[in-house]
């Protein structure tokens, strides 16, 4: 299942160096360095991903550049300490 994955990967990376990201204020540990997806932010917040439904999804606090923005899907962000996620879902697509 998709969902245990993402979930699996974060759990598997505390031993590595790590960041924490918030989706919808729920801390996770996120690999230092490391990049998040759009189909990885909603599985954190939902628990599963479901290519029938639409998802948006938003950032702040993200890198000096590009601090805060949407998400597209299949599109991936660089992390850091301390960023924010929202995920609201928008329909069926």
């Amino acid at each position: 299942m998709p969902g245990n994955d993402v979930k699996e990967k974060a759990e598997n990376q505390k031993q590595e160096k790590t960041v924490t990201i918030y989706v919808e204020g729920a801390p996770h540990p996120w690999p230092k360095g490391g990049q998040i997806c759009h189909e990885d932010v909603v599985i954190l917040e939902v628990g599963s991903y479901d290519p029938q439904t639409t998802y948006a999804v938003k950032y702040k606090k993200g890198h000096g550049n590009k601090p805060e923005g949407i998400l597209s899907p299949k599109t991936c962000i660089k992390v850091k300490e301390g960023m924010v996620f929202s995920v609201s879902e928008t329909g069926q697509s």
